[in-house]
C-alpha cells in the first residue's frame, strides 16, 4: 500500500508541475480587464491594466499603452498610482471621427507610466495600472499594445493581434466591447461623471441619517434608564414609611 500511494503521490506531482508550466506563461501576459462594470460601445468605462514582471533579474520600469487610431479614443484619464508618473499623448488623426454629433480631429493614441527613482515591478511581482475614459469605440473588441521596459533597457512588445487558433507568444491587451442597447444613454453604461456624482452625494445622506438615528435611539435609552432610576428612588422611600 505504501508504494501504491507514494507512486500516486509522484504521479500528481508531475502532472501538476506540468499544468504550472503549461498556464504560467499564459497567466504572465500583460493583460487589460474591465473590472466590476461593463464596457459598451459608445460608453465611458474603466480599463485595468495588469503588468507582471517575467525577468527573473531586472524590475519592469515603464509600461506603455498605444490605442489605435482606426478606432480612436477621445478622452482618457489616469488614476494617481505612487511612485509612477503618468503621460497621456493625443495625436491628430488621418481621418476626423464624428462622437456627439461633434467633429473630433484628435484622439489618444498612447499612455505610459514611467517609474521615479528606486521604484520598480520587482521580480516576481505585478503592479496594476488603470485608466477611464470614453467614449469607447465602435468595434467587437479594443485591441492595446504594450510596451514593457526593464532596467537595463531590455523591451518587451506585447503586441501580437488576437487570433482563432492558438495563442501568440506575445498577445497584445484585448478588451471587448458589448453593442450598445436602445436604452443607453450617450455614456452608453459603464462608469459615467453622473453615476460617480451620484455615489458621493449618496455618501454624506446616508451618513447623516445614520448619525440621527443613532442620536435618537441613545436619547431614548437615556430616558428609559431616567425612568428607571425614578421609579426605584420612589420603590424605596414607600418600604422605609412601611
Amino acid at each position: 500500500m505504501n508504494r501504491i500511494s507514494a507512486r500516486i503521490a509522484a504521479v500528481a506531482l508531475c502532472t501538476g508541475g506540468a499544468l504550472l508550466l503549461a498556464t504560467g506563461p499564459a497567466s504572465a501576459h500583460v493583460t487589460a480587464r474591465v473590472i466590476g462594470e461593463s464596457a459598451v460601445q459608445g460608453g465611458y468605462t474603466k480599463i485595468t491594466f495588469r503588468v507582471p514582471n517575467e525577468d527573473e533579474e531586472a524590475g519592469t520600469v515603464k509600461v506603455e499603452i498605444k490605442l489605435p487610431e482606426d478606432t480612436p479614443i477621445t478622452s482618457l484619464r489616469t488614476k494617481a498610482l505612487p511612485g509612477w508618473t503618468a503621460k497621456v499623448v493625443k495625436s491628430k488623426l488621418k481621418t476626423p471621427v464624428t462622437v456627439h454629433g461633434n467633429e473630433i480631429t484628435e484622439a489618444i493614441t498612447s499612455i505610459s507610466w514611467t517609474a521615479n527613482p528606486g521604484v520598480r515591478i520587482a521580480p516576481g511581482e505585478f503592479a496594476e495600472f488603470e485608466v477611464s475614459g470614453g467614449p469607447m469605440p465602435e468595434t467587437e473588441q479594443l485591441v492595446l499594445p504594450a510596451v514593457q521596459t526593464y532596467e537595463g533597457g531590455k523591451v518587451v512588445n506585447w503586441d501580437a493581434p488576437p487570433t482563432d487558433g492558438a495563442e501568440p507568444e506575445r498577445p497584445a491587451p484585448v478588451v471587448k466591447l458589448a453593442p450598445k442597447s436602445e436604452g443607453d444613454d450617450h455614456h452608453g453604461g459603464g462608469t459615467t461623471p453622473a453615476d460617480d456624482t451620484h455615489a458621493e452625494a449618496a455618501g454624506p445622506a446616508e451618513d447623516t441619517t445614520a448619525r440621527w438615528l443613532g442620536g435618537a435611539g441613545l436619547a431614548v435609552g437615556a430616558l428609559g434608564l431616567g425612568i428607571g432610576a425614578g421609579a426605584t428612588l420612589r420603590a424605596r422611600k414607600l418600604s422605609a414609611k412601611g
